[in-house]
């Protein structure tokens, strides 16, 4: 179920990137970084509603309900199954120290952390790297390209499509058997996230102006955050980085996350992408 409702999602996206041309609100010229702005505002405007009459009361009848213990080793357990992402992409990134530390990570934290529902390895002090396969591709050379809202599944951009699509294939989750423990599962990580993030979505009600403005620009630059290892060049029109990039072989660092997003990570630091 969830394989075909994400492939639906991201192919819907996907036609609609290849199809839709925009302009901005008021008929003004599009953001450069936003063209399809009319229909992500639409997306969006879905996303909010769903949240406000579904998922953000969910999210807070749990974290009413479930004791804080209880919360931190779930979240603990996803962050753990998530340690195997940061493990393949840092490898795929020539950063060796954060390849090894991520896979202790994962070994000390399923071991001696009951299943990855206590996080042994930062009790020990061994750091995270996180990282996903946008970010690897971005620091291979591909660009951003325009951003996008998915139904659902929130901010995007057309390289960040791809990289969802791999990790949720990727993910162990996906292929666990009976479909209704997998959805359980996925349920319940869906549901941790938004609880984890309720407090960071009444400050942005608070403060913006522009819900959508300032999620879509807070998104891009994030996202360049990410794949520069804290160190983004100028801004300049593009989001990210020239096809020229070249990652150095080291970790690397980045502020603590937000959703997947869907379910997320933090940082370190190691090796960055010299200017792309």
């Amino acid at each position: 179920m969830w394989n075909k409702l994400f492939s639906g999602l991201l192919f819907a996206s996907a036609m609609a990137l290849s199809g839709c041309a925009a302009t901005g609100p008021g008929g003004t010229a599009p953001n450069p970084k936003d063209p399809l702005e009319p229909m992500n505002r639409t997306v969006f405007s879905f996303n909010e509603t769903f949240d406000e009459y579904l998922a953000k009361p969910v999210a807070k009848g749990y974290r009413a309900v479930v004791p804080d213990p209880i919360r931190e080793s779930v979240t603990n357990f996803f962050n753990n199954i998530g340690e195997l992402f940061n493990i393949a992409n840092n490898a795929l990134q020539g950063k060796g120290v954060a390849t090894l530390e991520s896979t202790l990570r994962f070994v000390f934290n399923t071991v001696f952390g009951i299943g990855g529902l206590l996080d042994f390895s930062t009790a020990v002090g061994i750091p995270k790297h996180p990282e996903d396969f946008s970010q690897t591709l971005g620091v291979w050379g591909l660009k951003s390209g325009p951003y996008v809202v998915l139904p659902l599944l929130g901010p995007s951009s057309a390289r960040d499509m791809v990289g969802t699509g791999v990790q949720i294939y990727g993910n162990p989750l996906t292929y666990v058997d009976p479909v209704s423990t997998r959805n359980t599962l996925v349920g319940t990580a869906f549901v941790d996230t938004r609880a984890n993030l309720l407090d960071a979505g009444n400050l942005i009600d608070q403060a913006a102006l522009d819900k959508y403005s300032f999620v879509r620009d807070a998104y891009l630059q994030r996202r360049q955050y990410l794949v520069y290892d804290g160190d983004p060049p100028a801004e300049s029109a593009e989001p990210d980085a020239p096809a020229d990039a070249k990652p150095q072989a080291a970790p690397a660092a980045a502020p603590a996350a937000s959703p997947a997003s869907a379910p997320s990570v933090a940082p370190a630091t190691e090796g960055k992408p010299q200017a792309k």
